[in-house]
């Protein structure tokens, strides 16, 4: 099977969402906000799921990988739904303008979250499409750990590798240092894993591309005035109604995933008959 090493790469990731989020997270647990609830829990799961996905099709459990895959047509809806929660979040701080930090920094934080909510619509989708190829079906379910490593691997650095941070940035954007820092790092492991498997290697391309374009953007984004006033803007939409949208857009690019894959193995036709 291919990406034999890939459970540990996961449970890289995992342990690092563990590790960026304990001070900010898992600590003080009882006093977060319920995003920040639906976000971890939603997301965690996510990754456990890739985890024992990966290791029922090494141990060829085929049906247990289809149970887990039907059970992520139910997740992944609700994985959408707690990034748009954050979104959400980083959209009323900037409305409350408690802070010149949350002035200047919440709309690259917004529009770092959507690039990540395009990323995973893209991601599955194609994953659900190219589901009869092993290795292009793993590749974009694998892909999706990448475009969630730069958010806590983000909290990470400055705490325990500050000396990665050779950017060097100071005020509020030395946080956006740390990070283009985890996303150029994910960006190059993307490529990496692209040149080493070129014949299917359509996901790391997009991951690559997906978590560079994220960091450069974010870390630019507070040098375009005309952002902050339009995520003031999207902080006036009812939070039911972004929600919704999330779970919306998560249900149908499954629905459109799964029909597309299903178009892939219908037979053709022969010509005259």
């Amino acid at each position: 099977m291919p990406y034999r090493h890939a459970p540990y790469f996961v449970g890289g990731v995992l342990l690092t969402v563990l590790l960026g989020f304990w001070g900010s997270y898992w600590a003080p647990i009882g006093k977060v906000p319920v995003a920040f609830h639906v976000h971890a829990i939603t997301s965690s799961i996510w990754l456990i799921l890739l985890i024992v996905q990966q290791v029922a099709i090494q141990r060829r459990r085929n049906d247990l990988h289809r149970q887990l895959g039907l059970a992520s047509f139910v997740l992944f809806p609700l994985l959408i739904a707690g990034f748009m929660m954050i979104v959400d979040v980083s959209a009323q701080s900037y409305a409350a303008a408690g802070s010149d930090f949350a002035i200047r920094n919440t709309p690259a934080f917004g529009i770092g979250t959507f690039l990540a909510i395009a990323a995973y619509l893209t991601l599955f989708y194609l994953a659900l499409k190219h589901r009869r190829n092993v290795r292009l079906h793993a590749g974009f379910m694998l892909a999706s750990p990448i475009i969630l490593f730069e958010s806590p691997f983000s909290r990470v650095l400055p705490e325990y590798l500050p000396w990665l941070n050779v950017i060097g940035s100071t005020g509020p954007q030395e946080v956006l240092d740390t990070i283009l820092i985890p996303d150029l790092m994910a960006s190059t492991f993307a490529l990496v894993l692209y040149f080493r498997h070129r014949k299917h290697g359509l996901p790391w391309l997009l991951a690559a591309g997906f978590t560079a374009v994220q960091g450069v953007v974010m870390w630019y984004a507070p040098f375009i005035p005309q952002l902050g006033p339009w995520f003031g803007a999207y902080a006036q939409i009812p939070l039911p109604l972004t929600v919704s949208a999330g779970i919306a857009a998560g249900a149908l690019v499954t629905w459109l995933g799964w029909r597309a894959g299903a178009a892939l193995q219908r037979p053709r036709v022969p010509a005259g008959t």
